[in-house]
C-alpha cells in the first residue's frame, strides 16, 4: 500500500486500541511502517516551512510506532539466534528479553553505516543514513532520524522519534532526548552542522538549528531561558513553539544569580545562582576551525 492507505490504515488499527492485538492485518501495517522507517521513506517529524517552528510532527507515524510496541510479545532473543526475518535478529553474543516487534537492527556493508564493535545497539525502525559513524557503545531508538554523515559517539543516546541532521557531531554522552506521548509531542530536533559536545542534554522537544555550537555540559530544555549575549535577548519556549537555538549560535554553561529570597545575591544568608545556558557568540571561520577534526575522523 502507498503512504496515503499506510497512513490510515496505521490510525485506524491504533484506534482500536487492544482490538487490534493478534490481528494479522495490524502487524502487517505496522511492518510495513517499520520498514519505510528505516529506509527514511517516512519520519516522526519532517521539515515543513510553512510551520512557525520549520518542522511538523506527523501523529500517525508515532501511533504506528506505539502500535507496534501494542502488538508485541516478549520474546528471549539468545546469542547467535535468528528467528522470522521480518521479525527479529540479534548479534553473536548478546542475550536479551524484548518486544519481538522491535529488534535490534543489521546491518551490512552495502548500507555505508561504520557501525564499530563494542556494545552499541540500534532498534529496529530507526532510520540510519550512509555514511553514519556509531561510536561504542550509543544507543538509537526507534522512530529516531540520523541523516547522513552524522557521527553519534560513545555513551550517546538518540531518543525515540528524535531528528538528528546531516553531519551532527553527538559527543561522548551527549543525550538526546525522545517522545511517544502525546503523540503530537514535537521531538528533539538537531538540524544540519551542528556540534553537540560531551556530557549535553537536550530534552523536551528542543530545536537546534543549522551550524549551532552546544558546548560541553549544556542543558537544554524546555523549561531552560537561554541568555543571548551577542544579541541582548532571551530566548524561552512558549505555549505554541519549544526552545529554539538559533543557526550557527554558540551555546556554553553559564550561571545566573537569584534575584529574591534567601539566595538573592545581596543575601547574607546563601547567596546562590542558577544554572544558564548563554550564547557567547555566532559560528564564524575560527569556530569552524576548532571543528576540523570532524572530517578527518570520517
Amino acid at each position: 500500500m502507498n503512504i496515503t492507505q499506510l497512513q490510515k490504515t496505521i490510525e485506524r488499527f491504533f484506534a482500536a486500541g487492544t482490538g487490534a492485538v493478534g490481528d494479522q492485518a495490524a502487524m502487517a501495517a505496522f511492518l510495513q511502517l517499520r520498514a519505510a522507517l528505516e529506509r527514511g521513506e517516512v519520519r516522526a517529524a519532517s521539515p515543513d516551512p510553512a510551520s512557525p517552528s520549520g518542522w511538523r510532527v506527523n501523529a500517525w507515524v508515532k501511533q504506528g510506532i506505539l502500535l507496534g510496541f501494542r502488538l508485541g510479545v516478549l520474546e528471549e532473543f539468545p546469542a547467535a539466534s535468528h528467528s522470522a526475518p521480518s521479525l527479529s535478529f540479534t548479534a553473536s553474543g548478546l542475550s536479551f528479553v524484548d518486544k519481538n516487534t522491535y529488534p535490534i537492527r543489521h546491518f551490512g556493508a552495502d548500507d555505508g553505516v561504520r557501525l564499530v564493535p563494542g556494545g552499541s545497539s540500534v532498534r529496529s525502525g530507526a532510520y540510519v543514513a550512509r555514511g553514519v559513524v556509531c561510536m561504542p557503545p550509543m544507543y538509537i531508538n526507534a522512530g529516531a532520524w540520523v541523516d547522513e554523515g552524522t557521527m553519534v559517539d560513545s555513551h550517546a543516546l538518540v531518543g525515540s522519534c528524535a531528528q538528528i541532521g546531516k553531519r551532527v557531531h553527538l559527543s561522548a554522552a551527549a543525550q538526546i532526548g525522545g517522545v511517544l506521548e502525546p503523540v503530537n509531542a514535537s521531538p528533539v530536533i538537531i538540524e544540519d552542522d551542528v556540534l553537540v559536545g560531551g556530557n549535553c542534554g537536550i530534552y523536551e522537544g528542543a530545536i537546534v538549528r543549522k551550524g549551532a555550537v552546544v558546548a560541553a555540559g549544556t542543558i537544554l530544555t524546555r523549561g531552560t531561558p537561554v541568555f543571548d549575549l551577542v544579541n541582548g535577548e532571551i530566548l524561552r519556549a512558549t505555549a505554541e513553539l519549544p526552545l529554539i537555538i538559533p543557526e550557527n549560535a554558540v551555546v556554553v554553561p553559564g550561571s545566573r544569580a537569584i534575584g529574591k529570597g534567601k539566595g538573592h545575591k545581596n543575601s547574607q544568608e546563601w547567596g546562590l545562582s542558577l544554572y544558564a545556558p548563554v550564547i557567547v557568540k555566532y559560528r564564524d571561520e575560527k569556530t569552524d576551525l576548532s571543528t576540523m577534526l570532524e572530517e578527518l575522523l570520517r
